[in-house]
């Protein structure tokens, strides 16, 4: 496990470098590596339910979309699409693990942030309006109901899912407004290592049952 651990953490490091200031090369090359590394991680948690292969389900889903981006403009809608299925996989396993509940300020202010981002972006999606839209509302759901089992069953189990949710909402929030709207010099690194974050959390809490 500490081997596989280390593993996940270095070839993350290497990519967020790469986004940060290194060649376009090893970017392609860690982004796989990591994913692939975090898919073999979870793979060998101690326990696994059947509901917690819906997360190693996501990872792959999550390494599709992220091959998808690589090719030309016309293959991103499924690649939106890949990662649409990521989120909702780790949802319904996060859902199968918490009971009834609803506290109605967390999804207000999730629902606020979705509405303040696509408010931003809006105007220059084009024909990838409604794909984006899903995708970010997927992203939504997926944070509430992490942060609604952490807020009623508060362990380490539930604020790692909760972390990990909100980090790939962030993720996908900074990732959106810097395409369509202004990017900054770090843009690329802090993407990617909320991205990477936020998966190594989901697949952290494989480990703590």
């Amino acid at each position: 496990m500490l081997w596989s651990f280390l593993a996940v953490l270095f070839s993350g490091w290497l990519y967020v470098d790469a986004c940060y200031r290194g060649p376009q090369w090893q970017r392609w090359l860690f982004k796989p590596v990591t994913l692939l590394l975090l898919v073999a991680w979870a793979w060998q948690a101690p326990t696994l339910n059947t509901t917690d292969y819906l997360i190693l389900a996501g990872l792959v889903a999550t390494l599709v979309g992220d091959a998808l981006t690589l090719l030309p403009r016309q293959q991103m809608l499924y690649a939106l699409g890949a990662f649409f299925l990521s989120s909702l996989l780790y949802t319904i396993s996060f859902a199968t693990n918490m009971t009834l509940s609803f506290f109605w300020p967390i999804p207000l202010a999730l629902l606020i942030i979705g509405a303040i981002t696509l408010a931003i972006i809006w105007s220059r999606l084009e024909e990838l309006r409604w794909p984006v839209f899903t995708l970010i509302g997927m992203t939504l759901v997926m944070c509430w109901i992490a942060t609604e089992q952490y807020f009623f069953r508060p362990n380490d189990y539930s604020f790692s899912i909760m972390l990990g949710a909100a980090l790939l909402l962030l993720a996908n929030i900074i990732g959106f407004i810097t395409h369509y709207r202004r990017r900054f010099r770090a843009d690329s690194a802090i993407i990617a290592a909320c991205y990477f974050a936020g998966h190594f959390m989901i697949v952290r809490a494989l480990w703590l049952y």
